[in-house]
């Protein structure tokens, strides 16, 4: 597969190769947040966990979001951490802006504030990383693939789905991907 994204692909979707073996990142669809010469950071965005937000956050925080929200899981590193990403009025308000509207939420703002100026939100525990050079090289190895991040891909309803979706989206062989099974000895 070849790398025919930008050089830093902060704002675009990775998508897990069906031969990527890491177990954390089975087919998963990445939203990368920050890509320089130091490193990336990103969220899977397909990974819901079963926790509800609210079980899981300080009052402040659970009042941006219904009760039956749950938390997904960003990915394997610090899983403590929580990011959120939130769909901005005011895409100037965001601690940093992925895709349209839609930016990190900055910790130190003043949640009643927030509630006032974001619609979508979405809540991840942990996140993706890669130190420099990392990530190159596993885009050169073929083991993700580029895809332009749509807002859908953020706060999708059927996460099970993403993966295919975002490959289909991509086109050409890529939507024989999208259809193949999870384990191809069922086919």
């Amino acid at each position: 597969m070849t790398d025919d994204g930008p050089r830093f692909r902060g704002g675009r979707l990775l998508v897990a190769a069906p031969t990527l073996m890491d177990p954390h990142f089975n087919r998963a669809v990445i939203v990368i947040l920050e890509h320089s010469d130091d490193g990336a950071l990103g969220l899977v965005l397909n990974q819901p966990t079963d926790i509800q937000a609210a079980d899981a956050l300080p009052d402040p925080l659970c009042d941006l979001i219904p009760d039956e929200h749950l938390i997904h899981c960003g990915g394997p590193v610090q899983p403590s951490a929580v990011i959120i990403l939130a769909e901005f009025d005011d895409p100037a308000r965001a601690a940093g802006i992925i895709v349209g509207h839609i930016g990190i939420v900055d910790p130190d703002d003043a949640v009643d504030e927030l509630a006032q100026r974001v619609g979508d939100v979405r809540i991840f525990g942990g996140y993706a990383g890669w130190a420099a050079g990392q990530l190159e090289a596993e885009i050169s190895d073929g083991a993700w693939i580029d895809v332009p991040a749509v807002r859908g891909d953020i706060f999708t309803d059927a996460p099970e789905t993403l993966w295919s979706a975002a490959l289909e989206r991509k086109g050409g062989m890529f939507r024989l991907v999208a259809r193949m099974p999870e384990d191809p000895t069922l086919n």
